[in-house]
């Protein structure tokens, strides 16, 4: 048998056991030895320009391939880079596998080159961390941390592979090796809680069916179609679970966004919440006060987190969703669905004309429907930016699992995150056509990126909504202290399609209506990663902004 390097048996281990095919990276000299093993065993390397977006599009990879994602860093700053990606993993419970390099034992305490103790700092923000020390149990160390991250409700892990481990030998006859650990054991609901669960739904006459990332984790989209089909119950989907039935279905309240669920939760007389959590964007829970709760979640924490349930069910939602369909009766809930409709769509009349109809400055709601227009609903949209977060979100129809996807609208507010996800995005569905929607603050916290897909062929269409200002932040100065009291908000005019076609992609600047679906055709024609600048309306002011505010209040 053949002798082997630690880091080429890092890259054996990845292919042939886990099947990864994909890795998201950043060179350095503490992981040179993975890289050269990624050589031999046919391992896709993507390498990015900052180690942010190497965990950002790991993250992605996991919500588009249903499998995790990894993420492949140097020691020190290389490992620092990537603290916001992970922690924007673990709060939106993505199963990443992070493998960080780190200064060689052997100079521990030494001052060694990037030196720094790594597990305490990551150890909050992980599921499980780990640091391997012998070349032999590489193997067994990487099933760990990818059995961990699939485990329960899911999440990033991290792993330490020093270099005294990495660029030494092993003879290949005694290495153990373990099966697949990114193998998903899926946990079934207490048999005797169905029935009760069912008799609540049953008796509703006013349900209403809210579903989160849980939703797409646990892979149920049979199980989730087939209860709402039977029970006819008015739902909405959120996050990663977003389009696991489509937007348009009859039962869908996507058509009334945000309205749409502050209504359905203020009327409903009994509310079935499917692996989300009641956290700021739901208002922690707080605007059903009149209804029963059915949680089921397969973290026991969440069962009666923020708001008590009435009966609280933990497992696999599949599981749990095809057990319920059995005992669930058939109803027709058409009329409840129509009331609804009929409550909550003049509420938002006014965002509909300002889709609809033309302006100068345009609006940032009609930008988004342009996009659409231009695009059609069967695209991958990520949608990255504070109010610009609310318009992508609400103007868009998803069509399949997190076909659209708010990706800095989660529980951590991550910005930045656009253009990361749509490489993985790209990566993960080269035949799928793939839009962000940015805004242009948060446009430039991942810009360079361009580079990278231009680099590895990775053609998107970013669309950037330009408010020349961290929009959020300044309306929110705006609100609370007065117009002339805005300070580090405002970014001004800045030609960012520009920087994308320095880096060897498309550009426009777009400052009149009628021109932005002529410049996406073209960004789409172009074969290149492109970006549309649009002039946006720096007046708008969305119900994001209005939430984040009264959120801050201290009265």
């Amino acid at each position: 048998m053949a002798e082997l390097y630690g880091g080429h048996l890092v890259a054996k281990y990845l292919k042939e056991v886990e099947e990864v095919g994909t890795v998201f990276s950043l060179s350095g000299g503490h992981i040179d030895r993975i890289y050269d093993g990624f050589l031999d065993y046919g391992v896709r390397l993507i390498d990015v320009r900052h180690e942010q977006a190497a965990a950002m599009m790991a993250h992605a990879w996991s919500i588009y391939t249903g499998n995790p994602g990894v993420c492949l860093v140097t020691a020190g700053p290389g490992f620092t880079n990537t603290l916001t990606g992970i922690v924007n993993a673990y709060q939106e419970n993505a199963p990443v596998v992070v493998l960080s390099g780190v200064s060689p034992l052997k100079d521990r305490g030494l001052g060694a080159l990037q030196e720094i103790n790594q597990i305490d700092m990551i150890k909050s923000t992980v599921k499980w961390y780990g640091a391997c020390l012998d070349v032999k149990r590489i193997p067994e160390y990487l099933f760990t941390a990818f059995r961990q991250a699939v485990s329960g409700r899911p999440g990033p892990v991290f792993l330490e592979l020093p270099p005294d481990i990495l660029n030494v030998t092993v003879n290949e006859e005694e290495i153990i090796w373990p099966k697949k650990g990114s193998v998903v054991s899926k946990p079934g609901p207490d048999p005797a809680l169905i029935k009760p669960a069912a008799d609540l739904i049953n008796q509703a006459e006013k349900p209403f069916v809210i579903g989160g990332s849980g939703i797409s984790l646990s892979q149920c989209d049979k199980q989730l179609q087939q209860f709402i089909e039977k029970s006819g119950i008015p739902f909405f989907l959120l996050a990663t679970g977003r389009g696991t039935i489509a937007d348009d279905h009859p039962l869908s309240l996507w058509d009334g966004g945000l309205m749409a669920v502050l209504t359905a939760s203020g009327q409903a007389d009994l509310i079935i919440a499917l692996g989300i959590r009641f956290n700021w964007l739901l208002m922690y829970g707080q605007t059903f006060p009149q209804a029963h709760l059915v949680r089921i979640d397969i973290d026991p924490a969440e069962i009666d987190r923020n708001r008590p349930s009435d009966l609280g069910i933990v497992g696999d939602l599949g599981l749990t969703l095809a057990q319920l369909s059995e005992v669930v009766e058939k109803r027709d809930h058409t009329a409840w669905r129509s009331s609804l409709k009929e409550a909550y769509m003049p509420l938002v009349q006014s965002e509909i004309d300002a889709r609809n109809n033309p302006s100068d400055p345009i609006h940032p709601a009609r930008i988004v429907a342009q996009v659409r227009q231009a695009v059609g609903d069967e695209a991958l949209y990520i949608v990255d930016g504070g109010d610009t977060s609310y318009f992508g979100s609400t103007i868009l129809r998803a069509t399949e699992k997190a076909g659209v996807l708010s990706a800095a609208g989660g529980q951590f507010g991550c910005l930045g995150t656009g253009i990361p996800f749509a490489m993985a995005a790209k990566a993960a569905h080269p035949d799928k056509t793939v839009v962000v929607i940015s805004g242009d603050g948060s446009f430039g916290l991942n810009a360079m990126e361009f580079d990278t897909a231009v680099r590895h062929d990775l053609p998107f269409v970013c669309v950037i909504n330009n408010d020349c200002a961290w929009g959020m932040i300044k309306h929110g100065q705006e609100i609370c202290y007065g117009d002339d009291r805005v300070c580090g908000s405002e970014l001004g005019i800045v030609h960012y399609e520009k920087m994308a076609e320095a880096l060897g992609g498309y550009g426009e600047l777009v400052e009149k209506d009628e021109d932005i679906v002529p410049a996406i055709q073209r960004a789409l024609e172009s074969g290149k990663p492109a970006c549309i600048n649009v002039m946006a309306d720096p007046c708008v002011i969305s119900p994001f902004t209005q939430i984040f505010v009264d959120g801050l209040k201290m009265e």
